[in-house]
């Protein structure tokens, strides 16, 4: 790591804690608060500095995020840094042990919800495209800033409008700015899910007659899933992926007070999938399990499915990029950062999914992410500044 960029990324530190410090005052919880707070804070902030930024917005015509431009005057590829600026809920706030949106720094601590996933990188994300201008001239291709909302929700807006705007690059890697410095997240499993709705006819629950009700059958279904054997187990697969598939039951409703027996009980699955056992694999399972309890116990309606979302599984190798050029840069800085498939989906599987490569992951030390206390460690952040910083102009300057 050159002298120059690490002497500029410790003196851009004041600047990006103070920016992220604003970020994290204005909640934005998923489905709970309004995002325009916190966009206006960032919008603010590029343009008072003269940085080419535009709005992205959904189908509805609703804001769910910022795009940032830098164009390089020469050609190449175009490559994105991206932080969401939408949070976790709070949880039980009585348990924290300072305000959620306090956004104060204590010890070497930023504090508050959304200090590490991600408004701290959405701040360094966006000194790092206003240190690129000047050198403009000189880059290849370009590198977009996508600060988007709709992420902790699943939905992915900000995200996805980005990759269905015409006017955008088609990126040929993204970047995600998630914290933890001791690996970088290359790859995912998979998802497949979907709610099953599990019917029977209702009935009074003192009645004479023997009634199998939908809780009933539902909790039959949910010991069929249960039992249902996945294919392999870590490290064993032949696709060479080092998590195996997971299956989870992870809401189950039905029924009201005490004297009926409903007649529907609703259930939400969700499966863990990799390249040897994909979404077919697993509506497959679903399926034939969802047969299994209709001819065990009948009902009139039969059981229905309904899928909700489908996200493939993703790895890079450590020579592809953009791993490559982070895992380098952060060889260059003396760190030992490792290579990780994480086990959770992340927006990588939606990029996948467009054949769009990304990391994530790798940033600063964090406690209590989506818990209480959340907080991120500044002591580190010039270090992880200069990585990214080292690792968008290998990209750019060819």
């Amino acid at each position: 790591m050159s002298e120059d960029l690490q002497q500029q990324a410790e003196e851009r530190t004041a600047s990006v804690v103070e920016l992220a410090r604003e970020l994290v005052k204005r909640p934005s919880r998923g489905e709970v608060d309004g995002y325009g707070p916190v966009l206006g804070v960032l919008e603010d902030w590029l343009a008072l500095r003269g940085l080419p930024h535009r709005h992205l917005r959904d189908d509805d015509d609703e804001l769910v995020g910022l795009l940032v431009e830098i164009p390089g005057r020469r050609p190449g590829a175009w490559w994105t840094l991206d932080a969401c600026l939408d949070t976790a809920s709070y949880g039980d706030e009585q348990a924290w042990s300072f305000p959620p949106a306090c956004g104060d720094v204590v010890d070497g601590w930023l504090r508050g919800r959304g200090a590490a996933d991600s408004k701290l990188a959405a701040a360094m994300f966006c000194h790092i495209a206003a240190d690129l201008v000047p050198r403009a001239e000189s880059l290849h291709g370009g590198l977009a800033v996508l600060l988007d909302v709709d992420e902790h929700t699943g939905g992915f807006g900000g995200a996805r409008a980005y990759l269905a705007d015409p006017q955008a690059p088609r990126p040929a890697g993204v970047m995600i700015g998630y914290p933890g410095m001791d690996h970088l997240v290359v790859g995912g499993r998979g998802l497949w899910r979907a709610s099953i709705a599990v019917h029977t006819p209702s009935g009074h629950s003192g009645s004479s007659k023997s009634v199998v009700g939908a809780i009933s059958r539902a909790a039959r279904l949910v010991k069929l899933l249960d039992d249902a054997e996945l294919p392999g187990t870590a490290g064993t697969s032949s696709s060479g992926f080092p998590l195996p598939p997971k299956l989870s039951v992870t809401s189950f409703h039905g029924g009201e007070g005490f004297s009926v027996t409903p007649d529907r009980c609703d259930l939400n699955i969700d499966i863990r999938t990799t390249p040897s056992f994909d979404g077919h694999d697993a509506e497959t399972l679903v399926r034939k399990a969802v047969a299994e309890l209709d001819a065990e116990l009948p009902a009139p309606t039969p059981t229905e499915i309904i899928p909700i979302a489908a996200w493939p599984p993703f790895r890079l190798a450590e020579d592809e990029q953009p791993a490559a050029v982070l895992l380098n840069a952060a060889a260059e800085a003396g760190l030992a950062v490792k290579s990780k498939t994480a086990g959770p989906s992340n927006i990588g599987n939606l990029l996948a999914g467009e054949g769009i490569p990304a990391t994530a992951g790798f940033g600063v030390p964090c406690e209590g992410l989506h818990g209480i206390d959340e907080r991120a460690h500044l002591a580190e952040l010039p270090m992880v500044y200069a990585v990214y910083q080292r690792a968008v102009l290998n990209l750019l300057e060819g």
